[in-house]
Formats: structure tokens, sequence, C-alpha cells
């Protein structure tokens, strides 16, 4: 039978409650709750004087604010935020990666160019918001009801869908950084594995020209582009670009899946209204699964840099080099010469819902969520929507915000992502597949159509850490064979398409 509170390190001065506690339930030996205690938050064990570090996973996740007493709720009222000291440690903890014997294979996609894809789709991409309406036009000719079953791809089965990703930006804009990012964002989709075709969409006077795309990105030849000025208006170019579609729909059903090995996976890991449970079960458990499939040769990207903030030290201790490392911990400073020249500052990032699951600062928020990455080596830090080469545990430099940071993910490779979530998101990815761990049984049970994998079984005692990652690692080889996600079912993933905008808009 669990127990009532959960203890994650035998240092820590406070305990999870498992469920919501009552004043006077046992939350250590000679100490009861002196108050109400909310499902996911934390109390007390012991007494804690005005500036003393509280720990949680053995690490500090702030400073009592005030002080204290045995058996008090722990939260936003009186523990914050505080100065202290990290040891990088390059390298310290970087070991050898035992790698699996067995070839483990799932049913993939494989290109021409050898690349392996989950999924198959024709993509609509955009070089500016002036153009997204036209791309949405073009898409809905294609578009499959899940409610209806009305299915205008009926007579291509091998194809999953025509997706129009669009945004709110691509002119207004500086030409420098904020070009250079918007640009590896959409190339890095143009270039997906997961499409067999691309077409984009301009207005034909924007910032972001379609030719300097073209020509920046190494991209002429491998898409088909059209601008509304030149095409003679909006009818023309939507009639152009569905002729276009019906062009190569039957070469894009002609793929066919094969039995490809694991390493072919590469796997965004993302979190997504966590809550005080999202450290303990769906976390730790997808952390289990990433080492899986790094030592079957696959790919993980851990990103959100803000939120690894104050638990960086822990990777670079794993970097495979000290160049590695300072990689990750320069992201970190300019991630705090950004928030302070906007007003704002680091600990901002927990967000209402984070808060009221359970969470209290980012440094907690940051030790929870960097559990997705497992225990292997840090191999390789990239910036936001770089290609990921590398084999094995890549962070990638992404804001906190999920559909911006899933985004640089899957411009970068992914063709699987797996999110976990407490509070309950609805999050699709397209063009690849969004697999949803819910950290918790009631959230699981209350929004079951849309999430994917029960994870709260770690908190009901019913699995290990190590059988739910299991689980998680056969449903990520299930599902890029093929086997659709609830977010699929609902055809999610098109509107959350969005690249980090910086810089001015002019």
């Amino acid at each position: 039978m669990p127990t009532a509170v959960i203890r994650l390190h035998p240092e820590d001065a406070v305990v999870i409650a498992r469920s919501t506690l009552l004043p006077g339930a046992p939350v250590a030996p000679g100490v009861t709750a002196a108050e109400r205690i909310p499902a996911g938050h934390k109390v007390a064990v012991r007494a804690l004087a005005e500036g003393e570090a509280i720990q949680r996973y053995g690490q500090i996740i702030g400073f009592a604010t005030q002080p204290i007493a045995p058996g008090a709720h722990v939260h936003v009222h009186n523990c914050g935020m505080g100065d202290f000291d990290k040891d990088y440690a390059y390298s310290q903890d970087a070991r050898p990666t035992p790698m699996a014997n067995e070839g483990l294979t799932f049913s993939g996609i494989r290109r021409p160019d050898g690349r392996v894809a989950t999924r198959n789709y024709i993509g609509i991409l955009t070089s500016v918001n002036c153009s997204a309406h036209v791309a949405g036009l073009v898409a809905d000719v294609f578009k499959r009801n899940p409610f209806t079953g009305h299915d205008p791809l009926a007579a291509y089965p091998n194809v999953d869908g025509v997706v129009a990703l669009t945004h709110k930006t691509g002119c207004g804009m500086t030409d420098g950084e904020p070009l250079r990012l918007l640009r590896r964002t959409l190339a890095g989709y143009a270039r997906h594995v997961n499409f067999s075709h691309v077409v984009v969409l301009g207005l034909g006077c924007e910032v972001n020209q379609i030719a300097g795309l073209l020509e920046e990105q190494r991209l002429a030849g491998r898409i088909r582009n059209m601008d509304i000025q030149s095409m003679g208006g909006t009818r023309k170019t939507v009639e152009a670009a569905v002729a276009f579609v019906h062009e190569v729909l039957a070469e894009s059903n002609e793929v066919r899946r094969e039995p490809v090995p694991v390493s072919e996976l590469t796997v965004a890991l993302q979190c997504g209204g966590s809550d005080g449970y999202s450290g303990v079960s769906a976390n730790p458990a997808l952390g289990a699964a990433s080492d899986l499939l790094v030592r079957h040769g696959g790919t993980v990207i851990l990103s959100e840099t803000p939120e690894t903030y104050g638990a960086e030290h822990l990777l670079t201790r794993r970097a495979v080099s000290q160049e590695v490392g300072e990689k990750l911990v320069g992201l970190m400073r300019w991630w705090e010469e950004y928030t302070a020249r906007e007003g704002a500052e680091m600990n901002a990032n927990p967000s209402p819902g984070n808060k009221a699951g359970g969470l209290t600062t980012i440094l907690e928020k940051s030790l929870g969520a960097m559990a997705k990455a497992g225990t292997t080596n840090l191999v390789d830090v990239v910036r936001y929507a770089e290609p990921v080469t590398a084999r094995g545990f890549v962070f990638m430099d992404t804001p906190g915000y999920d559909p911006v940071a899933a985004t640089g993910q899957v411009a970068g490779g992914a063709n699987l992502v797996c999110f976990t979530t407490g509070r309950g998101s609805v999050f699709g990815c397209k063009p690849s597949p969004s697999i949803k761990l819910a950290t918790n049984t009631p959230m699981f049970q209350r929004m079951e159509d849309d999430m994917d994998i029960n994870c709260g079984t770690i908190l009901d005692g019913d699995e290990t850490v190590q059988e739910c990652g299991q689980r998680i690692f056969e449903t990520m080889i299930r599902t890029a064979s093929g086997e659709r996600t609830k977010s699929e079912s609902f055809d999610a993933g098109g509107a959350e398409f969005a690249p980090w905008v910086i810089g001015a808009t002019m």
C-alpha cells in the first residue's frame, strides 16, 4: 500500500503529498500535517529557519522566506529563490554508455536519401504571415474530418495528410539574427524526413523573401514555391498550390513501411502543464525510456533552457567534454541577460497552473524537467532549430513555451515527440507524432481521450519507474511504426507550429 507522502531523497526537508492531506495526517515519524496539503504539494518534515536552503531530490529548490515549522505547507508563501554556488564539475560523471546487444527495429519509411520517417505528410509552409490564410485554404481542400469520417485522401492510404504550418512573422523584422532564426526553422521543416513534398507560399514583398530563404538554406530544387502577388492573387495561388498537391499525391502514396533500426529515431522530450508529480512519475519514466533509446543507438533532444536553469550543473557533469558543458553554461548566461533586459526574471517561468499543481520555483521545476533526459552522457549542445547530427542525448536551446520549444526540436530533426503533462495538455506537433504521458491517474482518467500513457501508476504503487519507462519505450516503437496517438485522432498539430520570435517588431 503506497504511503501518504513521497520522499525523494533522505536529505530532503520536504516530502510530496500523494493525495490531499488533511490536518493531523502523518507525514514523517513524529510529524503530522499542520494544515491541509493539496495533492502534489510539499510539506515540511523538519523545522526550517528563515534563509535556510530547502532541498527536494537532494538538490536546492529554494530558500525559506520565513521560519517553517514541521508539518507546514511549503510553497510560494514561504519558499523563494536565492543565490547559491554551483559546481559544474565538467565531465566528472561522464561514462561510456553500455549499448544494447539486440537489434530492435520499428516499421519506418526509408526515404531515397537513406533517412527514415515515422509519418508521411505533404507540407505547406509560409514565408510570412500574409500568406497564412492562403496556405490554410489549400490544406482545407484535403482535410480529413475525424468526426464525420469525410476523407478526401481515401485513395491515398499511405499519405498521412496535407498540413499547412503558418506563423505570425516573416516581415516587420530586421535582416539579422531574427531572420536567420526563422529561415533556419523553416528550412528544418522543409527538409524534414516526415514530409514527402513541400510547397512554400509567400506574399511577394516580405522581408523573408523566398529566394533569400532558398539561397541561404540551400533549398533550391528541394521544394516548390510561389508567391501570391506574382501568381495573381488568392484564387490563382490556391488553385496552383492545390494542383501541386494533386500532382505529387500519387508519388507520395508509393511509400511502404519496412523494418528499420530503432537507432533511426530522434525523439523530442517535452513537458507542459507540469505539476508536483512531473518530476516523480512521468519525467523520470520518460528518462528511463530515453536511456533505453540511447542504448539502442537513438537520439533524444532535451530543450527548454529556462526550465533547465538551476539544474544545469547536473548536466555539465555528464557532458562528454568541457567544451560541450561550457556551451550549456553559456546559454544560461545568455538567458539571464535576456530576461534582465526585458525586465523579467528566470523565476517567472513556473506558470499559475504549475504552481497550482505544487511547483514553487524554477529550480524545482528544472530539476524535475531534466529527468526526461535520463542518465546518459550529454553529447552535444545546439542552437534553436539547428540540425541534430550527434547520436545520444543532445540539448537544444529553446524557450520554455512548449509550442516554440517543440517547433525547434522538430526543425532539428525529431521524428517523434514525447510530451509529459500533469495538468493536461492537448498538444500535437505535425509532421511528427506526439505521445502524451500523464503524471497522475486522476488527470489521465479525466482526459483519457487525450492521454496516451498513464504514468500515475508509479504514484499508485502499481509500477516502478523502470517498468513504466519500458512501457513508454515500447509505445515509442509502436507509434513510430504507424500507430496513431491520441492527438493525431483529433488531427492536432498544425496550429501549434510556432517559430521562436526574437528581436524588435518593426
